[in-house]
């Protein structure tokens, strides 16, 4: 499988996911860091990807997803944004009503 699909399948087939430095116990950035905090704090389960430990997906992420940093929360296969667009919708308190209502199709 070629690694735009393993992505494509990644982001459709979860709900919420976030593509980050390290993991959401152990993240290796501070903006994946604060977007892990800021997700957290919603209180639902999500999927990450370490792009640290996936080369692959790390260098053709920014090009399916027409973004070039990390991390990147995807809710619904629409790209949310990074980290200041996630800290700033939770402080609005949008962000948990977003991944509330996502987490919510699934069961």
């Amino acid at each position: 499988m070629d690694i735009m699909e393993t992505i494509r399948e990644q982001v459709e087939g979860n709900p919420v996911i976030l593509y980050m430095k390290g993991s959401p116990n152990q993240p290796q950035c501070g903006f994946s860091a604060r977007t892990v905090e800021a997700l957290m704090a919603c209180g639902e389960r999500f999927a990450y990807v370490d792009v640290l430990t996936n080369p692959e997906i790390r260098a053709n992420l920014p090009k399916y997803a027409n973004w070039p940093t990390f991390p990147q929360l995807w809710v619904n296969g629409e790209l949310v944004g990074g980290c200041d667009i996630i800290v700033e919708m939770h402080a609005n308190g949008e962000l948990a009503a977003l991944i509330k209502e996502a987490t919510q199709k699934e069961s």
